[in-house]
């Protein structure tokens, strides 16, 4: 697996250097406020849109996902749970299967795993990934690939994390594919190694049983 180029914007770099600010201006009173939660403050727990309302919301029972969101073939779903839809808004609403604490902070919570809604779309020579992540931090993000597979890994707005991994329908020209990061988005650009029209962004579940069985049989 080859790291793909990223590419950085102005935009995110100054979005980068307004964060690092505003967090240096923050820096005395962190020790004063690192234990207390604010009302309206979203529990950090997967698949949880509670939010909080006072001391009460300590004692209430969360229901969460305690997996991670999946993206494959087209479907999304919770690793914990595994209910397969491919509508967006739907895998968002699904009611978690975990229950459990809130989680109302990130010193608590750590890196966060969470759904980003991505499209994809193509040319002659050319399909691009948009991954809709606000204010990615490239220090901590990468992109690789080979020739049929895709591996993203994204760090934005300080503590969450978007995983996917895609085995593409097609071949690229890894050495002319490259990543470009902006405020509001990712953007993974891959040069087909052929210009021809792809089917699909993935390959087909029929079809990679097919390249195993060819595999297998040479």
């Amino acid at each position: 697996m080859t790291n793909l180029e990223l590419k950085i914007s102005a935009s995110l770099k100054q979005a980068l250097d307004k964060l690092k600010l505003s967090s240096g201006n923050e820096e005395n009173k962190k020790e004063e406020d690192n234990d207390e939660i604010k009302i309206g403050t979203s529990c950090k727990n997967g698949g949880c849109s509670k939010t909080y309302r006072g001391l009460e919301s300590l004692e209430e029972v969360c229901v969460y996902h305690s997996g991670v969101p999946i993206f494959h073939e087209g479907m999304k779903y919770w690793s914990c749970c595994r209910r397969k839809t491919s509508d967006f808004n739907t895998f968002l609403a699904q009611e978690g299967c975990t229950k459990g604490k809130h989680m109302w902070t990130k010193k608590d919570a750590g890196k966060k795993v969470v759904p980003c809604r991505h499209d994809w779309h193509q040319t002659g020579g050319e399909v691009t990934i948009s991954v809709y992540a606000k204010n990615s931090l490239p220090e901590l993000s990468r992109v690789e690939a080979n020739s049929t597979l895709l591996n993203v890994h994204i760090v934005f707005e300080g503590e969450k994390e978007f995983d996917q991994n895609v085995k593409l329908w097609g071949v690229i020209d890894v050495k002319r594919s490259y990543v470009t990061m902006t405020a509001t988005k990712i953007e993974i650009t891959m040069r087909k190694a052929e210009p021809m029209q792809w089917a699909s962004l993935e390959l087909p579940a029929a079809k990679k049983q097919e390249k195993q069985k060819d595999d297998t049989t040479d």
